[in-house]
């Protein structure tokens, strides 16, 4: 262990964090994407009034993980979460299968809410009467299926929303500049909310802690007001039937089965990384004061709060507005970006879409900053054991904070969440998500019966039985997630598994005899 105690040591990141700033990272990172914009997509795609229950599946899910992770947590107090567990535990290759699904979930996550911030952003700009260029707010792929659409119901006269909605679609689509024939779109909003992400969180983790909790404050303060306001606007009917009869939604050619119990298990998936907040926290433990205590109070913390606020909203949201009005295709078709403003806008309390569209503007950004600080810590955490890059080991040491990885990072993400539909991004960050929670069960169940006598200030009870279960509800959702999702996650587990043969291990730091993570000292 000693190895491993002197890798603490000579950390160059500043213990600055303490319970609640650790705390309001987790709720900073969980509110976001998942009640801002996720309850319309679930609701309509998925579930209907019964998301609420979607969410009750997924936080029981979490808590299986949480608890894993908060066990861990209490031995391991370094930067990069789920992977560092594993490194430390189980060893380098089932570590690298880990951090290679955890590099999927952080970049989806912050690239899907990157343009959900868009989304409000739009919307915050139209109610001062500021109209951005259809062609500079939206991705490549939702412009053309946006545009087939509005022509085929047009040309059909069927659909729910006025003749002069499509037409809008098919004007802006045509208006859009073209670069040698092709026509130019891009999500500009998300593209620059990530620098300027980027450009604080590149200030130090303190000045951005700092700034976190104060968005934290904002947006559980609009969450509670979203909670109480709209209850007087529910409409009962709108709840009827709570759980839909099954049904096949079909959009530009493709078809999905929603609704029904099945709909539900699938709104759980799909909403899943609504709650990798509590895995952020993880990778803030090389910056906690006091990590082995107070890391596993905020995982278990965050997560239970905001659970109970998740299941509240869905309830007021489909309360207030019918389910199958959240359709991009129908008479309300921004209802899908910005839901809750727009519930309220329906509710005829436009005066409530202000309050919710300014407060969801400035939290969406509070989850972004987490997810790359997240996302630059796993970096951290790999690089500093060889198998990624000395680059991203890189820590500045006036900030410290590792500026040049926040860079690459910033423009990856920036790059794909401009011109990246939000849809896919969702259920390929929920994908790495599951996986990463599935492996974090396996390895505290393995560390356990390897390393009974460990020293841990949180034990997770009846282990065998919690792992268990937190690995068949997690491998059970991703076998329910969308096959394009179970695909393209695949194609990047091969590719991962590429990546480690061809450079990782050859630049690994235990392969070349080191560095010893062994945990058989600690007592």
């Amino acid at each position: 262990m000693e190895a491993y105690e002197a890798d603490i040591k000579k950390s160059q990141l500043k213990r600055v964090l303490g319970k609640w700033s650790l705390t309001a990272i987790g709720i900073g990172a969980i509110i976001g994407g998942g009640i801002f914009v996720l309850t319309g997509t679930g609701a309509y795609y998925n579930a209907g009034p019964a998301l609420a229950l979607s969410f009750v599946i997924a936080g029981i899910a979490c808590v299986f993980a949480a608890l894993c992770y908060a066990e861990f947590a209490s031995i391991l107090p370094v930067e990069g979460s789920a992977y560092a567990y594993a490194y430390g535990t189980v060893g380098e290759g089932f570590a690298w299968i880990i951090g290679w699904g955890l590099i999927l979930e952080y970049a989806m996550a912050a690239m899907t809410v990157a343009v959900s911030w868009s989304g409000y952003f739009g919307k915050l700009l139209k109610l001062f009467g500021i109209h951005l260029p259809y062609w500079l707010t939206t991705d490549p792929a939702t412009a053309h299926k946006a545009y087939n659409e509005a022509q085929s119901i047009i040309s059909k006269g069927s659909g729910t929303g006025s003749v002069s909605d499509f037409q809008y679609i098919i004007d802006s689509y045509n208006a859009a500049p073209e670069i040698f024939d092709f026509k130019l779109f891009i999500n500009f909003p998300a593209l620059a909310i990530v620098f300027t992400v980027i450009a604080l969180l590149m200030k130090g983790t303190s000045k951005a802690s700092k700034a976190n909790n104060l968005i934290v404050l904002i947006k559980v303060g609009a969450i509670l007001f979203v909670i109480i306001a709209g209850a007087f606007f529910i409409d009962p009917n709108n709840w009827t039937p709570f759980i839909p009869e099954p049904t096949t939604i079909v959009e530009n050619g493709q078809s999905h089965e929603a609704y029904g119990v099945m709909g539900i298990i699938a709104g759980a998936a799909a909403i899943f990384f609504s709650y990798v907040g509590f895995d952020a926290v993880s990778t803030q433990a090389g910056e906690a004061i006091n990590p082995k205590k107070d890391v596993p109070f905020a995982i278990i913390t965050s997560l239970l709060v905001c659970t109970v606020l998740y299941i509240l909203v869905s309830l007021v949201l489909t309360g207030m507005m019918h389910y199958t009005d959240f359709n991009p295709l129908g008479k309300y078709p921004e209802a899908i970006k910005a839901p809750v403003a727009y519930a309220f806008d329906i509710a005829g309390q436009p005066w409530a879409g202000y309050i919710i569209t300014i407060a969801a503007t400035i939290g969406l950004i509070s989850v972004l900053m987490v997810m790359i600080m997240g996302q630059s810590r796993i970096f951290l955490g790999m690089s500093k054991d060889g198998l990624i890059p000395k680059v991203f080991s890189n820590v500045d040491k006036k900030s410290g904070v590792p500026r040049k990885s926040l860079v690459i990072i910033g423009v990856v993400v920036a790059t794909f969440a401009s011109i990246t539909p939000i849809n896919d991004l969702a259920h390929m960050t929920s994908f790495g998500t599951l996986f990463a929670f599935t492996m974090v069960s396996v390895a505290v169940w393995i560390l356990r019966v390897r390393e009974p006598n460990l020293q841990r200030n949180f034990k997770v009870p009846a282990l065998p039985l919690v792992a268990a279960l937190g690995i068949a509800v997690n491998v059970y959702l991703i076998f329910n997630l969308s096959r394009e999702a179970q695909l393209y996650s695949g194609i990047w587990l091969v590719l991962g598994a590429f990546v480690y043969f061809l450079y990782s291990r050859k630049h690994s730091k235990l392969q070349k005899g080191e560095v010893n993570y062994s945990l058989a000292d600690e007592e």
